[in-house]
């Protein structure tokens, strides 16, 4: 058994103050559940150096939208659907996963998989398929709320439609400061150095969801 203050540490989960208000609120309440939602995309470090991996190399908006919008689909399909059907995977294990992305798009960056395997993996696939996990964390999140089922759907839209909105939040802060440091001559200089950092935090990442599933 694990002490309460361990398992709080380890865990990436709901807010106490948020889980309890939620539980005690019935019905179509909008606006709580556009606040949190954004609240979970814009304070949720992993999903934020997961979309800063993904638009590390790109300059074109277009090519922003596109992978963002990728990663949108994915992670906004699995999150409803999880919901909807009660599909929830140990959040230890869910956001170990979303860790490895982190890990994953690092290595991409460094140009690792055209050294390894003599190819590039689909990066627009592997932008889609991440989101997918990442909504699944976010649908465990969201089940570990314990909302009420009245008003679930147009609640769950509106949650939908924070995280957007986060993302958007994030994205913007990002792009600001990847617009700023692409224009300096230090951005070449230490880019790879910026993946490793990246890769090194997605791994303390892994072992730290993991730490959390084996004592838990």
């Amino acid at each position: 058994m694990v002490m309460p203050g361990i398992d709080a540490a380890l865990a990436h989960a709901v807010a106490e103050g948020d889980k309890g208000y939620i539980k005690e609120i019935t019905g179509v309440n909008l606006l709580p559940f556009v606040y949190l939602g954004a609240k979970h995309m814009v304070t949720g470090y992993d999903h934020i150096l997961f979309l800063f991996g993904v638009i590390f190399f790109l300059y074109r908006l277009k090519h922003i939208a596109l992978y963002v919008s990728l990663f949108a689909i994915g992670h906004s399909t699995t999150m409803l659907l999880g919901v909807y059907f009660n599909v929830g995977i140990n959040s230890y294990l869910i956001d170990a996963i979303i860790g490895l992305s982190v890990v994953y798009k690092a290595l991409d960056n460094m140009g690792a998989y055209q050294r390894w395997l003599g190819f590039q993996p689909n990066t627009k696939a592997a932008t889609l398929i991440f989101g997918l996990f990442h909504g699944f964390g976010l649908s465990t999140k969201i089940l570990e709320y314990q909302i009420s089922p009245d008003g679930l759907i147009p609640n769950l839209l509106a949650f939908n439609v924070g995280v957007e909105l986060g993302q958007l939040t994030a994205l913007g802060m990002i792009l600001i400061v990847m617009g700023y440091w692409r224009r300096t001559a230090s951005f070449w200089r230490h880019a790879y150095t910026a993946n490793v950092w990246m890769l090194t935090a997605g791994f303390v990442l892994v072992g730290y969801q993991l730490t959390g599933y084996f004592v838990s």
